[in-house]
């Protein structure tokens, strides 16, 4: 195959990864924070463009609001969700062009093609694969800033980097790679960079200072969720969590794939540095973004969103010395993409459902996962518990009442030491498992001991429980009073 083939097929790969499966969820949103953007977007109007809404900035909102208009399309929530989620794409994308100037090499581009974690970034209708795609650019930017300063490089950086603010504040930390690039070569240009970088930050995401009450207001409720001085139900997981490790070991290895995380690890006696001053750059500014995000309260695995190609860039230095082993790094890759080909995991499992119990079944449920599970037949009865406002006595009359118990995702239990769990997955409630729906596994890793946005959002593992022995409504009360 010669080499212009061999980028034919990288690109192609690279479309159908990344575009392919955009509509996951056949028409349900259960990802909370496109739903949130999406739903900021779809009250923007010609006379109001103030979002009411500043976890993010404005820019992506803007992006999708005036594209969407663009084309004709009217401003509903599901169009926005689309646009948003389109967007990703592109911007997954075009970050591969950047990576591979900033290590030209075909194998670590197929390898962040079937990135698993990128894959996923792709079809999320959030802000990561855009602030993937700036801290690219900048990195890039550096390079050519030691090769051959130009103030132009310089100016597009601070569109780079204010693009990056203007999506969300801690896009900041992306003028590390250019600030350490002028000070090596002995230059004060980062002073206007910084300038320019702020003030198109303000022009793309004015609201944030034409309402400054509002956005410092959210600024502080999203800190102090960050920092874990505002407890709230879903950071909840990240309680006695330790810095670094967690990382380490409930996010890189399943957003990596197992084989690159290992091969990255295995390629240290292979490092061969040519350009120490740029790959000093680029890896000091990944590990002060990692040092700083890494040890904060919630460790959410966007955080590290701008960190997925570092790992598939060592895992190349491998490969490069036993390329055949490239058929096995990506395999998780392929893996992951795959489930996008088929129907959302809970709407195939509801139809299965439908099809098998019983009607009128009471079904007990869990509500407060941005989207109750979409069981939906004149049969049944379907009991949604939001165990976010626990209310003991009410599960028990719920499990009382019930026939069966669905447990939609591992985002409750695995974060709640309920002793309804506990007695539910032992049978002590008197219910045995009947069935159990998971996508498929991260080669070797269970998705379900990663981080929990990993899997809850598109492919979550759902269970299914069938009472086996009813108990008296007293008894279960004293097992359900924690």
């Amino acid at each position: 195959m010669s080499f212009r083939q061999k980028v034919v097929l990288l690109i192609s790969l690279a479309f159908i990864t990344r575009f392919v499966g955009l509509n996951w969820g056949n028409g349900y949103f259960f990802h909370p924070d496109e739903n949130n953007m999406a739903s900021a977007i779809s009250q923007l109007n010609s006379q109001n463009l103030n979002p009411h809404f500043f976890a993010y900035g404005q820019f992506p909102l803007y992006l999708g609001y005036f594209s969407l208009k663009t084309i004709g399309l009217p401003n509903t929530f599901a169009n926005s969700i689309f646009i948003l989620r389109a967007y990703s794409s592109i911007f997954s994308i075009i970050s591969l062009f950047f990576f591979d100037k900033i290590y030209p090499h075909l194998s670590f581009v197929l390898l962040l093609i079937f990135t698993p974690g990128l894959i996923q970034l792709a079809h999320f209708g959030t802000t990561e694969s855009l602030l993937v795609l700036t801290f690219a650019i900048n990195l890039y930017l550096a390079k050519l800033i030691l090769i051959k300063p130009k103030f132009w490089y310089f100016f597009l950086a601070s569109l780079s980097t204010g693009v990056a603010i203007a999506t969300k504040i801690s896009g900041a930390y992306f003028t590390i790679p250019i600030i350490m690039a002028a000070i090596k070569i002995r230059s004060w240009a980062f002073v206007p960079f910084g300038v320019l970088s702020i003030l198109m930050g303000i022009i793309l995401s004015p609201y944030n200072l034409l309402t400054y009450a509002d956005f410092l207001s959210s600024m502080r409720y999203e800190t102090g969720v960050a920092v874990g001085s505002i407890p709230v139900f879903y950071t909840t997981q990240f309680q006695n969590s330790i810095p670094y490790l967690f990382q380490i070991t409930k996010i890189f290895p399943y957003i990596n794939g197992l084989p690159i995380f290992i091969f990255a690890i295995l390629s240290v006696p292979f490092l061969r540095i040519k350009d120490r001053n740029y790959t000093f750059i680029v890896f000091v500014s990944s590990i002060i973004y990692f040092l700083y995000f890494g040890q904060i309260y919630v460790k959410w695995t966007r955080f590290m969103a701008p960190l997925f190609f570092v790992l598939p860039l060592f895992a190349t230095f491998f490969i490069k010395r036993f390329p055949k082993l490239i058929f096995i790094a990506i395999i998780p890759g392929v893996l992951f993409f795959v489930h996008y080909l088929y129907s959302d995991i809970r709407l195939s499992s509801s139809k299965y459902l439908i099809s098998k119990l019983p009607p009128k079944s009471i079904i007990v449920s869990e509500s407060g996962n941005v989207i109750d599970f979409p069981i939906h037949s004149d049969y049944f009865t379907v009991k949604n518990y939001d165990f976010y406002d626990h209310k003991p006595s009410l599960l028990a009359q719920y499990v009382y009442d019930s026939t069966y118990i669905i447990v939609p995702s591992r985002r409750v239990y695995k974060n709640y030491n309920y002793h309804y769990y506990k007695y539910l997955f032992n049978g002590k409630l008197g219910f045995q498992k009947l069935y159990e729906f998971h996508p498929l596994y991260d080669f070797f890793l269970n998705p379900e001991n990663a981080e929990e946005t990993w899997s809850v959002f598109d492919r979550p593992t759902i269970r299914v429980y069938k009472k086996d022995i009813g108990l008296p409504l007293n008894l279960y009360e004293k097992l359900l009073q924690e």
